[in-house]
């Protein structure tokens, strides 16, 4: 069993980082049943190509952004636009633990289903809203996207080549990682409000915003301006406050080097066969490789490209200096740490038979995470809950999918 297999979870949201809290939660054992608009459900299910595809190579119509942020939930659809949906969702969420939404500020108190009104059903309801901006502030009533977010929270103005080098600009992450953050610490708070409970008794509103995130998750970068009062700019791929640590050419290719500290930069250079940058006045200390990063960083450039990628990671793996290779997806799933991990696996599908997923990160040694089930077709499991988790009769199901209900 589940570390969270006593729980329900009813979740609301869509797209990402809604979905990829409820994800986490139900990988660790919780009930999870999100709930759908009916003819089209989540919108990323729409997102694609890529699509899924059956094992005749055609399309199921699964965007594989949908598939990577639903699995181990049970889909309902459900229109509670209409009375007798809103209805549905209360009763469900009367007997949730935890649920999760992503509507605009006061989108859904016009349905009865904000938290003011839920917790009068359910006073131990666990209510986490995701928004852009969070419920208060100038900006709440914005919509608020990944992308957007990454521009306004400082991100992009810390990502992409310096001033000056070709190709210079901001430059946004590769994943919507503003969205997973907020996934992640929504299922931190989730699991707080958790514990509170179980303690003390009662629920609680959770307020979570994506750029409440992505500014809290600046980290070193934050602090580098509130101590200095000067704002970081773009290094590429070099790092504000450690050097050398970023990446260097190769007689084959590329590879990252991160020295993290005055002993790993010794080794570094007696392999590199340059042991006189050791005592070199400019590069002794990681301090004045940062005031000197302008001489150090040509210097290192001119000597890593007479060995290949594979060499330099195996010399200096072997004297403990942290390296490695910039891989492309396919050489990620094809390196044997991941495939020992098992970072890549399959679940049966309805459609396509099998379908691909990552992995959960999380170990437990006594609760380890549960995979019991793929991402869900629009509406799978629409009688199944509203028959055992309302107790409503087939016919009355019936009733409700005629009338668009459900």
């Amino acid at each position: 069993m589940g570390a969270l297999s006593h729980l329900r979870v009813l979740d609301l949201s869509r797209v990402l980082a809604g979905p990829w809290a409820g994800q986490i939660l139900a990988d660790l054992g919780a009930e999870v049943i999100k709930v759908e608009r009916p003819g089209n459900g989540d919108d990323t299910r729409a997102w694609g190509p890529p699509f899924l595809k059956d094992a005749y190579g055609e399309s199921t119509g699964e965007a594989a952004y949908y598939l990577s942020a639903n699995r181990n939930k049970q889909s309902v659809t459900i229109d509670f636009t209409k009375p007798q949906g809103q209805q549905l969702v209360r009763e469900l969420a009367a007997k949730s633990d935890i649920l999760i939404e992503n509507f605009k500020v006061g989108g859904l108190e016009a349905y009865g289903l904000d938290y003011a009104s839920l917790k009068v059903l359910n006073p131990d309801l666990i209510y986490c809203s995701i928004t852009g901006f969070g419920q208060t502030g100038p900006y709440a009533k914005r919509a608020g996207y990944d992308f957007m977010v990454q521009g306004l929270g400082g991100l992009m103005s810390l990502t992409g080549r310096p001033e000056g080098e070709g190709g210079a600009g901001p430059v946004k992450v590769g994943v919507a990682l503003t969205d997973i953050l907020t996934g992640l610490y929504s299922t931190v708070a989730i699991l707080a409000a958790l514990a509170h409970r179980q303690h003390d008794g009662g629920g609680q509103h959770i307020d979570m915003a994506l750029l409440d995130v992505q500014v809290a998750c600046l980290a070193n970068q934050a602090m580098n301006y509130l101590t200095t009062g000067v704002a970081p700019q773009r290094l590429g791929n070099a790092h504000p406050n450690i050097v050398p640590y970023q990446d260097f050419p190769t007689a084959d290719g590329d590879f990252i080097l991160t020295v993290g500290n005055d002993s790993q930069f010794r080794k570094f250079a007696e392999v590199a066969g340059r042991p006189e940058w050791v005592d070199d006045p400019r590069f002794a200390t990681n301090k004045l490789r940062v005031a000197n990063r302008s001489e150090l960083v040509p210097l290192i450039r001119q000597a890593t490209v007479f060995k290949t990628t594979a060499q330099w990671v195996a010399q200096l793996e072997a004297v403990g200096v942290p390296c490695g290779p910039i891989n492309d997806l396919a050489q990620v799933f094809a390196d044997p740490q991941v495939q020992a991990r098992g970072l890549a696996m399959q679940l049966p599908h309805a459609l396509a038979g099998l379908v691909p997923q990552v992995a959960s990160p999380i170990r437990l040694s006594k609760t380890p995470v549960e995979y019991r089930n793929a991402p869900p077709l629009l509406g799978e499991h629409t009688r199944q809950v509203l028959e055992q988790v309302l107790g409503l009769k087939a016919g009355t199901v019936e009733a409700l999918r005629r009338s668009g209900v459900v």
